[in-house]
């Protein structure tokens, strides 16, 4: 049985949801009754993160999260993404994958001080663990990730 956590978007709960039966069945959380969303959370691709969804999507995570800092005119970004990609298709439910497109996000870029890109921020109960900073190896991410998840 895979089980994925889902945050309710209405009330913050932390619902734990069966994949295979969420797929024949709409859940709802078991707190407020609201539907949850399982197709983003089981998708296997990177969840995108707001100024507004990242205290939520990333400080409320119950995994560990991988954060890809980027912008879409940064050729840097555009290589390691699929890199990003194929790291939140691995997770098997270890950590999420987020993505925070700084241009459009800029008050969490300036919290975390995000000064180059792409930058990868690992967040572990709500706390930033450990920072890689440009173009990083598949393996050297790996590396790190293991440390926390």
């Amino acid at each position: 049985m895979t089980m994925t956590i889902i945050t309710c978007p209405k009330c913050g709960a932390k619902n734990r949801i069966d994949e295979r039966r969420a797929q024949s069945m709409q859940p709802v959380c078991g707190r407020c009754h609201t539907r949850l969303d399982v197709t983003e959370a089981t998708s296997g691709n990177p969840l995108e993160v707001t100024d507004a969804t990242f205290a939520r999507d990333v400080l409320g995570a119950s995994n560990p999260v991988l954060v890809d800092a980027w912008a879409a005119w940064c050729g840097p970004c555009k290589m390691i993404a699929p890199t990003i990609d194929q790291l939140s298709r691995e997770s098997s439910g270890r950590y999420k994958v987020a993505k925070l497109d700084v241009d459009a996000n800029p008050r969490t870029a300036s919290q975390y001080n995000i000064s180059s890109i792409p930058t990868l921020l690992i967040f572990k109960n709500g706390q930033l663990v450990d920072r890689l900073v440009g173009l990083q190896p598949k393996p050297a991410i790996e590396a790190r990730l293991k440390q926390v998840a």
